[in-house]
């Protein structure tokens, strides 16, 4: 038996997902949270490069992490719960950004508003502006802007550091075209930029925010 914290949640850093899945499978609702906090991070991050709006990468973790939990007992790991997951939520990320699309473009035919700028590239995110390092707002500006192809690669790659095999199954291309985008990221991001960013500071889903992201998926969980 693995050893536990409060005498009933198992160290996260230790029990595997599978351990945990079979557990919560078996009625212990409540391990949940460990795998919400266990990939909070790489959701946010993953997420912010697919839809560049912090709100809305937020409501789409709550809905992957539920869809999630809802389809636990299908889940065969054929492949990493990790690669699972991340699926779903770059699957609600796309859902979400061609609903978008669709609606800057009705917009567009009914009004004669400027539309040419994505949501959220306008405006900085409530995160950019907690950031007190000018050269991560530089930084993840010059991240954020990059092409929505390009943006997801870098961010899987390199700040999330997902090796290529698993960047290309949650993406659904070739490893040829992982690497393409990559280096094509990294042009653009420009070579006098590339030395300086640091993987855990940027797009960092704080601990305050992991404990609300927590709350609101459990919440909805024990609803269930």
């Amino acid at each position: 038996m693995n050893k536990m914290k409060n005498g009933n949640t198992p160290a996260a850093d230790i029990v595997s997902d599978a351990e945990i899945i079979d557990r919560i499978l078996g009625g212990e609702k409540d391990l949940y949270a460990v795998i919400v906090r266990r990939y909070n991070q790489r959701l946010y991050k993953i997420g912010m490069s697919i839809l560049n709006d912090d709100a809305e990468t937020e409501d789409a973790m709550q809905v992957s992490y539920i869809k999630a939990y809802e389809n636990l007992r299908t889940f065969a790991f054929k492949s990493a719960f990790s690669t699972w997951l991340t699926k779903i939520l770059i699957n609600e990320c796309l859902l979400r950004l061609k609903q978008r699309k669709k609606s800057i473009r009705v917009r567009a035919e009914t009004t004669e508003t400027d539309v040419d700028h994505p949501r959220g590239m306008e405006t900085q995110t409530p995160y950019m502006k907690i950031l007190n390092a000018e050269l991560k707002v530089i930084l993840e500006k010059a991240i954020l802007n990059l092409p929505e192809k390009y943006r997801t690669v870098f961010i899987m790659r390199e700040i999330e550091n997902m090796n290529v095999a698993e960047t290309k199954d949650c993406l659904a291309i070739t490893e040829a075209n992982v690497k393409v985008r990559l280096n094509r990221a990294k042009i653009l991001l420009r070579n006098s930029l590339s030395g300086y960013y640091k993987n855990e500071e940027l797009l960092h889903f704080h601990l305050s925010r992991c404990d609300r992201m927590v709350g609101l998926v459990m919440k909805q969980i024990f609803s269930l």
